[in-house]
Parts: C-alpha cells; structure tokens; sequence
C-alpha cells in the first residue's frame, strides 16, 4: 500500500510538515521560530503540496502531533488538520510528541526517555524502548520536576528533546555515565518521524473521529486552573 499522508507537528516551537506516500518522505518543511504557528502552517502546507505537485483531494489521510506540548501550538495544529479532513472527508490519525521525538533515536540499546520542556521548572516526559524494531512506551506519560524523575530512573537511558537540553547538567550530575544524548540536531522533533507512526496507526485502523479530536495537554491549561481556583 501507498498511502499518501500530510503529517503536522505544532506541539513544539519547532513546527513541521511532512509529505510521505506509503514508507518514502517525499518532503518536509521544518521551522524552528518563536512565532505563531498560526502565522506560517497553512503556507507550508501549500507549498510542500505545490512542490510536490499534489493537491489536498489527492491526500488518503491526515497525521496529527497531539500533544503534550505547546497548548497554543496545539491546538493551531489540531484545528488545521481538523478543518483540512473535514474539507476533504480524509481520516485523521493523532501520535505522542514524546513518542515522535523517541523516534529520533532510532533502534536504540538503550531505552529512551523523551523529555519537553514544560516551562514552571517541569518536563514532559515519556519511556520508550525499541523492541522488534518497533517504537514501544514503557508506561504512562507524564509532567513533573526533572529531579523527581531522574530520582526513579536507575538505568542507562537515551535523553532526548529540549527538555534533555535545558536539564543535561542535572541529569549527568544525577546520572553520570548512565546518561546517553544524541547529537544536537536530533533533539528538534520532525514530522518525518511522526508519519512513521501516522502510518502505522492507519494501517491498524486507529483513526480518531473528528469530533474526538483534541489536543493531549497531560496538565491543565492557566484557564482551567484559575477557573477551579475559583470555584474552589
């Protein structure tokens, strides 16, 4: 089968899109700008397909980075790929953040542990290991202080994504040589890496109905807190 995907991945300031039909990218266009991805996504859209001469009613189905992340980025990118499939009646197929970055590392020895950055002194983070050659969580995934997780992990462990970066001091200092970090360019997270799971979620059928649809935020939003303040 060759199906032909438009994956987008706004869950971090690194936004992406990618083009891929069947296991070959075709393209990827990659931003990495503190600007709204509100600002540029549907003109990157237009251009990949343009380049490479498809039009949106050519596309079988639509992936989607859902989260955790950004919330504003997420749902700029879950409401695009929400208005393109209902225009073009396409399925949609929703992928982890975590996971997508863990798919940076790639058939790793170790296991993975894909950390974002949360901002309030907290990280994103996610388990992974490479079984058979496929992408595997190791439990829940979760948003806590970097200490308090470095304080349950006790294996040698691949870091990877911004959250890797902005803590790599703290977690050698608690590590040591049992920390492992992949070069820097493959801390960004690419929705190249989130198609491969696109499209292994569409050929298992696992396709979210539109009005399912919604970002995984995993913490709640300034909004929700304030408003339970408020009634608290």
């Amino acid at each position: 089968m060759n199906e032909l995907l438009l994956v987008v991945d706004t869950a971090t300031p690194a936004g992406s899109v990618a083009l891929s039909r069947g296991t070959t990218l075709l393209g990827e266009i990659a931003l990495n700008v503190r600007k709204n991805h509100t600002d540029h996504l549907l003109n990157i859209i237009q251009q990949l397909l343009k380049d490479a001469d498809l039009s949106l009613g050519q596309l079988d189905a639509f992936g989607v980075v859902l989260g955790p992340g950004s919330f504003t980025g997420l749902r700029v990118g879950v409401a695009t790929v929400k208005g393109l499939a209902l225009a073009t009646d396409r399925p949609v197929v929703g992928v982890s953040s975590l996971a997508t970055l863990a798919m940076q590392v790639p058939l790793s020895v170790f296991p993975v542990c894909a950390l974002l950055d949360a901002r309030k002194s907290e990280v994103y983070a996610g388990l992974f290991d490479w079984k058979n050659d496929r992408l595997e969580p190791m439990g829940e995934e979760t948003v806590l202080p970097p200490a308090r997780l470095l304080d349950s992990l006790d294996q040698e462990l691949v870091f990877v994504g911004d959250g890797a970066l902005a803590y790599r001091e703290l977690i050698v200092a608690r590590l040591g040589g049992r920390a492992h970090f992949p070069p820097w360019p493959l801390h960004m997270p690419r929705a190249s890496s989130a198609a491969s799971l696109v499209l292994d979620g569409l050929r298992q059928q696992k396709v979210i109905p539109l009005e399912s649809l919604v970002p995984a935020y995993i913490r709640p939003s300034e909004a929700e807190v304030m408003w339970a303040s408020r009634e608290g």
